[in-house]
C-alpha cells in the first residue's frame, strides 16, 4: 500500500479544537479517518514550527489520498499537504527507466 507523508498546520479554530479534544483525541480521530479511507495510520507526531502535526499514513491509492486531503482541507480547521513516499526499490526502478527529455532552450 502506498505511503504518504502528511504535514498539517492548524488554523486558530483548529488549535481551539485540539485544546478541547486533547492530543490523544485528535490522534484517535485521525486514525479513524484514515481507516475509513481504507488505510492505516503508521506514525503520528505533534510538532511546533511550520507544522503542527507530521504523520505517515498508508492509503490504497492516490485517489484515496486525494479524498483524505480534500476532506481535511475542506473542513477549514487545518491546512494539510501530502507527499507520496517511495521505497528504495521503487526509486531504483525509477532510476532504471530512461525517458526522452529535452531541457528548456536546448
Amino acid at each position: 500500500m502506498p505511503k504518504y507523508l502528511v504535514r498539517v498546520s492548524y488554523t486558530a479554530d483548529g488549535v481551539k479544537g485540539l485544546m478541547k479534544d486533547k492530543a490523544s483525541g485528535r490522534r484517535a480521530a485521525v486514525a479513524k479517518l484514515v481507516e475509513s479511507d481504507g488505510g492505516k495510520l503508521e506514525a503520528f507526531y505533534f510538532a511546533f514550527g511550520a507544522d503542527d502535526v507530521i504523520s505517515i499514513v498508508d492509503l490504497p491509492s492516490n485517489v484515496n489520498a486525494a479524498a483524505f486531503s480534500l476532506a481535511v482541507n475542506a473542513a477549514g480547521f487545518a491546512n494539510l499537504s501530502l507527499t507520496p513516499l517511495l521505497t528504495a526499490e521503487e526509486m531504483d526502478a525509477a532510476l532504471g527507466k530512461s525517458v526522452n527529455y529535452r531541457a528548456p532552450g536546448k
